[in-house]
């Protein structure tokens, strides 16, 4: 038995266009970002997904429902995808806090990917044997900062993951692989 998982990070927010951490912060999309949701709406419209499911911050929540109400299922949150605490560097400008600890990784107070992975990788994998208990595709709609650690462990360091991008991906006999990275609908902006 196989499943299809959709691993889509969210669109953006004022925060991302800015090149500031998001983390536990939590705006809404801004006008580009409705754009690019309703972008990946249209691109998995027909990905015939029984449910989507996302972080709980508004970020991954309002590009969830977009691509929920094309395909016509429900929405739901699962806190096992949140984003990354970044702690007090929370809204600063990556650039600086890399320019000040070397990475972000090395700035005190961060949530170490460790961390991140221990909620998340069982999270991934719960719901690719929903997915597969019910034979239809599954949407997972949360940040780069779990979706990174997450293609590291199947095998792919070097996705990068763009805002508002999805990668697809097979789960087989318990085994996860990537049929598809870093794809980008066009959101015409």
């Amino acid at each position: 038995m196989s499943s299809t998982i959709y691993l889509v990070r969210h669109a953006e927010t004022v925060l991302n266009a800015d090149g500031k951490l998001r983390g536990l912060a939590d705006p809404d999309l801004n006008e580009n970002g409705r754009r690019q949701a309703e972008a990946l709406a249209a691109a998995l419209a027909d990905s015939s997904a029984g449910v989507v499911v996302s972080s709980p911050l508004r970020r991954a929540r309002e590009t969830a429902q977009a691509i929920a109400t094309a395909i016509g299922v429900p929405a739901e949150v699962d806190e096992d995808l949140n984003d990354r605490d970044y702690g007090q560097w929370t809204g600063h400008p990556k650039d600086e806090v890399v320019a000040q600890w070397g990475s972000v990784d090395d700035a005190p107070g961060v949530e170490p990917v460790a961390e991140v992975m221990s909620r998340a990788r069982p999270a991934l994998f719960r719901l690719a044997a929903r997915a597969e208990t019910t034979g239809r595709p599954v949407v997972l709609v949360t940040h780069d900062a779990v979706i990174r650690p997450l293609l590291a462990l199947i095998g792919v360091g070097d996705a990068t993951v763009p805002t508002a991008s999805y990668q697809v991906l097979s789960y087989v006999d318990g085994e996860m692989t990537v049929q598809a990275r870093d794809q980008v609908p066009d959101a015409g902006d």
